[in-house]
């Protein structure tokens, strides 16, 4: 008889969330500084959303699926196509392709991201503190821009704006957190008690 000898393959896979965590914020602070009114909608917001909001962040989903980490995988993932489509409802009016979305279709389209993101929020509760501030904020901020688009009140998006680069701010102090605290071994920058799992 042949001996069973049980090998524990270790997961050398890299942390994949600083990268969604960092392609979510950068882009949300890049598009937010726009609805403040500092900048133009020009191709530096939309290629944002394209190669870094959008795809950086699907193929962290698929290295956080790989990671068994169903939350990681649903949120990354999730968001990469969210800045995808973003991207598609400006560009394919453009394009001829179809007609541009009404101020009820976004309200619709954001108010669905808003419930899915309250719904992730709540999964977040069992994760790190600075993780349930980026989740919270953007709830918040989905909410605001429902309230501009179903308003019309240019002020309202405004105000979106501000809060847009507070959420972005966030993601990316947690992604470049987690990004120094495993590179130094220590706590470089707090993120809050994380639950054992």
């Amino acid at each position: 008889m042949i001996p069973t000898t049980h090998v524990v393959v270790k997961d050398g896979t890299a942390n994949p969330a600083p990268l969604g965590l960092c392609a979510f914020g950068l882009t949300t602070v890049l598009l937010n500084i726009h609805n403040a009114g500092f900048t133009e909608l020009s191709s530096m917001i939309l290629a944002m959303g394209i190669f870094y909001g959008g795809l950086a962040q699907v193929v962290a989903g698929i290295i956080e699926a790989k990671k068994n980490n169903t939350f990681g995988l649903t949120a990354f993932t999730s968001y990469g196509f969210f800045w995808l489509s973003l991207v598609a409802l400006i560009v394919m009016p453009k394009l001829g392709w179809c007609e541009p979305a009404s101020n009820g279709s976004m309200v619709a389209y954001l108010s669905m991201w808003g419930i899915f993101t309250l719904c992730l929020f709540f999964g977040t509760l069992r994760l790190s503190r600075a993780l349930q501030f980026v989740f919270a904020s953007l709830v918040i901020l989905f909410g605001l821009l429902v309230w501009g688009d179903a308003s019309g009140d240019a002020g309202i998006k405004h105000l979106a704006g501000y809060e847009g680069i507070i959420c972005g701010a966030s993601a990316i102090y947690t992604g470049i957190a987690g990004v120094l605290n495993e590179v130094y071994g220590k706590t470089v920058l707090p993120i809050g008690p994380v639950e054992a799992k």
